[in-house]
């Protein structure tokens, strides 16, 4: 199974908190399958960023990469932001593509500014194990009438 989760993280303006941070990630970033995070991390990092000036908001993703052993599909070559601000401009990585597996593909499109934002289109590709994914069972439409008391407890631990 490959679960794909979309991120927008930043700041909490009233509390300073990341809000990513509230999230179960351990729940989230199951063993077993692949699992990739993308998105604005809005993080800096030397890590993914070789134009990284100033380490910011970076240590919560670094950790969950750790902790979960993911990989920085991101092309250290290719930007993913660009901006201008008091009459300077730049351009950093600050949106991710991690993955409990390699990623074997990844690739900005188009150039700047082609989604209309100050961020880049970005694609991505994984190789998906095939057997893997033969040995889960495609489950189409529920009967919670008739889930047992072992089911249910098998549910809430998911």
């Amino acid at each position: 199974m490959t679960r794909i989760i979309n991120v927008y993280d930043q700041r909490d303006v009233q509390t300073g908190e990341r809000r990513a941070k509230k999230l179960n990630w351990h729940r989230a970033i199951r063993q077993g399958g692949c699992t990739i995070i993308a998105g604005d991390m809005n993080a800096h990092s030397r890590r993914w960023d070789p134009r990284c000036r100033e380490q910011r908001d970076a240590t919560f993703w670094e950790e969950i990469i750790d902790e979960h052993g993911l990989e920085i599909g991101n092309d250290d070559d290719r930007p993913t932001h660009h901006w201008a601000r008091n009459g300077e401009e730049g351009e950093s990585t600050i949106d991710l593509t991690l993955a409990t597996r390699p990623i074997t593909r990844w690739a900005t499109l188009g150039g700047s500014h082609t989604t209309g934002s100050d961020h880049e289109g970005i694609e991505w590709e994984f190789n998906v194990d095939k057997q893997e994914e033969a040995d889960h069972v495609q489950v189409i439409g529920w009967n919670l009438a008739a889930m047992s008391k072992e089911d249910e407890e098998a549910a809430e631990k998911l």
